[in-house]
């Protein structure tokens, strides 16, 4: 059976015009580097998937990923919206301290770039001898730019480099390498290629491609975010599921306007669960499953946009208050799986407290190198692996948006401040997430030693930038 025939018997076809370059075609290596596929959600909420508790969405092969491997219950995104929390995964560094620390935008299409220098995540792996794929949507530097991901570390990209481009699931064109390619029967304003079957398409090629090497690849799919979008087939796996509701278009997103929002937005996060588990499938027939880590995370919580406002009919954000734009924890606790079979011990969960900056350490030491020094992050190997290991003394986070708001977690407390850039010396609420996980008792009053020690930390952590300022503007 040749590759064509092969992937034909997984029910996707292959995608047309996929090239690799020569050099990183598949080729015979006696390496036991394991295989690593980081599959990073958009704005999927903690309580999104059934294996955390969803009721209404159907999850089967992520549910079955959780029953086979870890499930993290304190698991952080980098930041609360998409470029600030991508680069804190890439470089290791939270919020306080990275180059990226909001979405910038750049002008026709893109964000503002990480600078060329950067020891990215894709580097690291690249040097520890990884082929590195990067297949979804970047956000972290215009095409051409020095942040482009093809002057990051990645040998082969495919997608969208735009956060904005990567609004709409038909667009007229996604990127390949440094390449447009036009999406045929997407021209003006058409909807005929869902650009999501496309992501996972690619995702298939590039292991089968690289079967024979160790390879990385990182997986940014676009749902469920901004809009409301899918083909008719996973829209009517929930026709008539949910009570219709009236729905207004804000600005950020759109909708079809035929489809009840409800349906489209779970038939969205069954499709992405379907090719997941095309995934899993391929790993198998591959016999690379027992050599191959695979994590699932979500970049920030819940989106609001585009009208959609169903974080509370679905429970996306689980028993957390707020969503995507807040740090209160349901904008920026996200799920987490590892699985990695005959490593990983199946059915477990761990209530270590970990997020985005801890990947790169995790993965540079898997792959056998140095992290870069400074970096804040946490290798948490060790805890995939089932062992102990020192925690973090605190996590941090700054956002730009909004008036400006802080956070920090120390142990169980959680410390919020809003408003910075009006009021940088504003209140600080505080939250006792062991016994008020969903933050609705503030108990500064009660604590005001903690409330300091958090104060000191906010001062420490923020460095501050001349890209993002963040001090009264």
């Amino acid at each position: 059976m040749n590759r064509r025939e092969f992937v034909q018997t997984l029910g996707l076809g292959m995608v047309t015009g996929l090239t690799i370059n020569p050099s990183l075609q598949a080729q015979s290596t006696t390496s036991r580097l394991p295989n690593i596929i980081y599959i990073l959600a958009d704005d999927l909420g903690y309580g999104d998937l059934g294996c955390y508790g969803q009721q209404k969405i159907k999850t089967p092969n992520l549910d079955q990923m959780a029953r086979d491997g870890m499930r993290f219950t304190n698991h952080y995104a980098g930041s609360t919206v998409c470029a600030p929390s991508r680069c804190s995964l890439m470089t290791g560094y939270h919020t306080g301290h990275t180059f990226i620390r909001g979405n910038k935008e750049i002008q026709p299409e893109g964000q503002y770039p990480i600078p060329g220098e950067t020891k990215t995540l894709a580097k690291l792996m690249k040097q520890a001898g990884y082929v590195t794929g990067c297949i979804g949507k970047w956000g972290l530097g215009s095409p051409g730019s020095e942040g482009d991901p093809l002057k990051q570390g990645f040998d082969f990209f495919y997608g969208y480099n735009c956060q904005r481009h990567a609004h709409s699931y038909y667009p007229e064109y996604l990127w390949r390498n440094d390449r447009k390619v036009s999406l045929k029967g997407n021209e003006n304003g058409q909807k005929n290629t869902y650009s999501h079957d496309l992501l996972a398409r690619e995702a298939l090629n590039f292991m089968l491609a690289n079967s024979n090497r160790p390879f990385f690849l990182y997986l940014p799919f676009t749902i469920p975010h901004a809009e409301i979008q899918v083909p008719e087939d996973s829209y009517r796996d929930y026709e008539g599921a949910f009570p219709e509701k009236p729905f207004i278009n804000k600005s950020g997103g759109g909708y079809d306007t035929q489809m009840n929002p409800r349906a489209t937005m779970a038939g969205m996060i069954t499709r992405m669960d379907r090719d997941i588990g095309k995934i899993f499938d391929l790993l198998k027939r591959l016999d690379l499953d027992e050599n191959t880590l695979v994590i699932f995370t979500s970049d920030n919580g819940p989106h609001k946009e585009g009208g959609i406002g169903e974080v509370d009919f679905f429970a996306s954000n689980g028993p957390f208050k707020g969503a995507k734009r807040d740090l209160y924890e349901g904008g920026i606790r996200v799920p987490m799986i590892a699985r990695w079979p005959g490593t990983i011990k199946a059915g477990t969960v761990s209530d270590y407290v970990s997020a985005f900056w801890d990947v790169l350490p995790t993965l540079a030491e898997l792959g056998g190198i140095e992290a870069p020094a400074g970096i804040d992050g946490i290798s948490f190997l060790p805890t995939l692996m089932g062992k102990s290991q020192p925690g973090h003394p605190y996590l941090y986070w700054e956002f730009h948006e909004m008036g400006g708001r802080q956070a920090v977690r120390m142990d169980n407390w959680k410390g919020i401040r809003q408003d910075v850039f009006s009021k940088p010396e504003s209140p600080i609420e505080l939250y006792d997430l062991k016994d008020d996980p969903g933050e609705t008792e503030n108990v500064a009053a009660d604590h005001p030693q903690v409330v300091q020690k958090i104060d000191r930390i906010m001062a420490e952590a923020h460095v501050e930038s001349s890209i993002f300022p963040f001090r009264k503007k």
